[in-house]
């Protein structure tokens, strides 16, 4: 036998090679868990929960979902909700500096806002510091999440914490005085103990005269293993934004004023400002290898206050901006309640992976409001303006009053039992039901009333999947969805006049098919779906007796989407979307019988491409495409189509990223959104960005 002798070292611990012979001390590792990207810049996200409340893959879901990673907006500067859907196929903005709205597929929803499957619907600018991506889930969703989401639901999936998960400082500097720092730290205090800490703030003007915001953010998390088979993931976040509020510009002869884009008509004094907190506690406990039992607790509050002049008009004789003067105190807390059973068998060869949950709300929204009484023949009231030169400093000579101090209270029971059963490699069958109980009682103060109403429905779900090649995967669904009386924003009025608190729920349902694919080794997605979606017993006035409401008309929209995204070659990204769509108001009773529904173009989309190796030079341009729309109901006043071109460069290293944006490329004069004839948002002029982000 050889005499020289070798020290290795070798997977199962210390090793000593004797002449031929390989012998190893047996040593006990501690557990590794490995958790791999396969490409973290590919734009997919392949399994999403809100479709379903169960992790799935996209293509196994009969219904359309558009997913959006925060990551791909944030060298942009990109922190507002509505204008990171913009884009997506007949997905509208809707909103203004108060709070966010969106339409999907027609539909108004703005209180059809999730975060990580909790109801959000509270009236605020939502932050997206603290999110990792956003899922839009097209059609009614009542059958796991309850009222509302006529034309979808929106749902914020939060940044969690993960096992080596690196942390992560960002500075980024701009146009309108942008300065913002944020810091994602990450750490595993222990082998069953991840946490993560997301703080911050921002500050930016604006390139509206007289208007700023800043924002600051603080959400510790933690995901602990208290056992194998339980984990405990709380969350908490607190968020405040303060801000002038900016209601626009006025629509004249049929068109927006024509306007230096700096143009405003907000009183000096004017502010918003939002406190809000959340905390989100989720206890898994893997029953065995197949089921699962989650609890999981989401308490919200909002405090709101605000002093805002804003524009209720124009005189086209005397060229004037009429305005009004509300104050509020608002306060609004939420607390929902949710158990879930998930589990997957087998019967008579099907595989089922089935869910039940039971889910208890309760709501509560206390708004005080003051509004401006002219007293006496000298009072001269809230000044109005002039269109074009108008003087800021005016404000309103008069006492503020009491005009409302309500109080609501929103309590609800859901149950749901949902099975998605797979027959054999080709078809794909997902079932649901849930019924819904909700009670609203108010409160008006100021007139010494109280009202209750109480309300049930059940919301049923079916569709189909089939795949009759690999990769491809033709599907169709038929969804329903009710909103009750009292259950957008919840609260009724005590002592109407007409029967409105009286009304049985409005219900929208929707029929949808498509085809969802894989292409290029599986390296491509693309999703083709055609849809109706309809409001069959929508609110209207009896043309005899306007104290009637009548429940027969009919709201519909009908549309088609295509999306594509993922990787076209070797370090090449696009992310593309094209929406078209017809949402009109069919049957109504009161002038608006044919009318296009406000703010809804009848085209939209985006296209994005990105190159970007792993380090070195990166590279992205692309085009946000939105249709002619119309700011009111009346349809009488119209925001141009447009198309922004954006693009980014950078160059990025192991550690740091370093880059800069240029948004609205083209200086477009465009319209973001309407809330009215009377409020008209301006979209922002070119404005850079500039990014900084080291890793660590």
């Amino acid at each position: 036998m050889p005499a020289s002798i070798r020290s290795l070292s070798c997977a199962l611990g210390p090793c000593l090679l004797l002449g031929t012979t390989l012998a190893c001390a047996s040593t006990v590792l501690p557990e590794l868990e490995i958790h791999s990207d396969a490409d973290a810049d590919d734009p997919r996200v392949k399994e999403v929960s809100t479709a379903t409340r169960t992790a799935t893959a996209v293509r196994d879901v009969p219904q359309t979902i558009d997913s959006v990673k925060t990551g791909d907006l944030t060298r942009y500067g990109v922190s507002d909700l509505a204008y990171a859907l913009t884009g997506l196929p007949n997905v509208s903005d809707g909103a203004d500096t108060r709070f966010d709205s969106l339409r999907i597929r027609g539909f108004d929803a703005s209180y059809d806002f999730y975060l990580d499957g909790i109801r959000d619907d509270s009236q605020y600018k939502r932050d997206l510091h603290n999110i990792e991506r956003i899922e839009v889930l097209k059609g009614p969703a009542a059958v796991l999440y309850g009222r509302g989401s006529q034309g979808g639901i929106v749902n914020r999936i939060s940044k969690t914490p993960t096992v080596g998960q690196r942390s992560t400082l960002q500075a980024q500097g701009g146009s309108n005085d942008l300065r913002s720092l944020y810091a994602d730290l990450n750490a595993d205090a222990a082998d069953t103990l991840s946490l993560r800490l997301n703080l911050g703030n921002e500050h930016r003007n604006s390139f509206r005269d007289g208007v700023s915001s800043d924002r600051q953010l603080f959400a510790p998390s933690m995901s602990w293993q208290l056992h194998p088979d339980l984990n405990w993931l709380l969350q908490y976040e607190y968020g405040r934004h303060q801000r002038i509020p900016d209601r626009g510009i006025p629509g004249v002869g049929g068109r927006p004023a024509k306007l230096s884009r700096a143009t405003t008509y907000v009183a000096d004094g004017s502010f918003s400002d939002d406190r809000t907190q959340s905390l989100r506690s989720r206890l898994s406990y893997a029953l065995d290898d197949d089921w699962q039992l989650r609890h999981t607790l989401g308490i919200f509050r909002l405090d709101s206050d605000f002093d805002d002049t804003f524009l209720t008009g124009y005189n086209d004789q005397t060229g004037a901006v009429s305005r009004s003067r509300w104050q509020q105190d608002l306060t609004t807390r939420n607390l929902f309640n949710t158990i879930e059973l998930e589990g997957r068998f087998d019967t008579g060869g099907l595989e089922h992976q089935a869910l039940t949950g039971v889910e208890v709300g309760r709501q509560r929204r206390d708004p005080t409001l003051y509004t401006f009484v002219k007293e006496g023949a000298g009072a001269s009231g809230v000044p109005a303006l002039d269109l074009v030169n108008p003087d800021r400093r005016l404000r309103h000579t008069g006492k503020m009053a009491l005009s409302a101090n309500n109080h609501t209270i929103v309590e609800s029971l859901g149950i749901y039992v949902q099975d998605h059963i797979r027959l054999n490699d080709q078809w794909q069958l997902l079932a649901g039901v849930r019924r819904d109980q909700f009670e609203v009682e108010s409160l008006h103060a100021v007139k010494g009333l109280s009202a209750t109403r109480a309300s049930s429905s059940i919301s049923p779900r079916l569709g189909a999947v089939w795949s009759p090649v690999p990769h491809h995967a033709f599907y169709a669904s038929w969804t329903k969805s009710f909103s009750p009386v009292g259950g957008g924003l919840i609260g009724i009025n005590p002592g109407a006049s007409d029967n409105s608190n009286d009304l049985s729920p409005e219900l929208t349902r929707q029929r949808e098919i498509g085809l969802k694919s894989d292409w290029m080794d599986q390296r491509l997605s693309t999703t083709l779906a055609v849809y109706e979606l309809e409001l069959y017993n929508r609110k209207t006035q009896d043309p005899e007796d306007p104290n009637v409401i009548l429940m027969t008309g009919l709201q519909r929209s009908r549309g088609l989407e295509l999306t594509l995204t993922g990787t076209l070659a070797d370090h090449w990204y696009i992310r593309a979307g094209l929406g078209m769509q017809r949402a009109t108001v069919v049957k109504d009773t009161n002038g608006f019988e044919g009318k296009r529904v406000n703010n809804v173009a009848e085209r939209n989309g985006s296209l994005f491409l990105t190159w970007k190796p792993a380090v070195g030079w990166y590279a992205e341009s692309g085009l946000t495409l939105v249709g002619q729309r119309y700011a009111d109901k009346h349809n009488t006043t119209t925001l141009p189509g447009y198309a922004r071109w954006d693009a980014s460069l950078g160059y990025r290293e192991k550690d740091w990223d370093l880059g800069a944006s240029l948004n609205n490329i083209n200086d477009k004069v465009y319209y973001a959104s309407a809330t009215s004839a009377s409020q008209i948002q301006p979209g922002a002029p070119r404005n850079l960005v500039v990014s900084a982000t080291y890793n660590f």
